[in-house]
């Protein structure tokens, strides 16, 4: 199939930008509505929070599982992205580990995640574009970094 046909990002880029530009690029055409901007970037958080829950909840090692294999995606776009992402999922763990010590930890994630998506998909709906991830599922992925490329923007660091 000609990478043309299909609306997902080739895994060798021909025109000599590096893949997680390509990744935050494409991302970000079907973010450009101020509001849906604004509800990822508090929503992508949050789900990934309530995610990182749910699995420590089950079994932690499950939550660490997650954020290695996270950092191996993430360690093949950027490095600087990674090592943000590390510290991330550091404070993550930190708070839900911090949340099942209070016995509260399944609640409150459940809450989260289902609050996240409901403002997720109002954002898109908002935004008239589907959500990445229906397309491909390492958009999942990308999303953190499209929170975390706005805020390497801001304060000029390059990813």
């Amino acid at each position: 199939m000609n990478p043309s046909e299909t609306n997902t990002v080739p895994d060798q880029v021909d025109n000599g930008e590096r893949r997680v530009d390509t990744l935050l690029q494409h991302y970000g055409t079907s973010h450009t509505h101020p509001v849906n901007e604004l509800i990822h970037f508090v929503a992508i958080p949050a789900i990934m929070l309530s995610i990182i829950g749910l699995l420590f909840a089950l079994h932690p090692a499950l939550a660490i599982i997650l954020a290695l294999a996270s950092m191996v995606y993430y360690q093949r776009l950027s490095w600087p992205f990674t090592a943000c992402m590390a510290i991330i999922f550091s404070v993550m763990l930190a708070v839900v580990d911090a949340l099942q010590a209070q016995g509260v930890l399944v609640p409150v994630c459940v809450g989260i995640f289902v609050v996240a998506w409901i403002f997720q998909f109002i954002g898109h709906h908002l935004e008239g574009k589907k959500p990445s991830f229906f397309e491909d599922l390492q958009y999942l992925l990308v999303g953190p970094l499209f929170v975390l490329s706005k805020v390497f923007e801001r304060l000029a660091i390059r990813w």
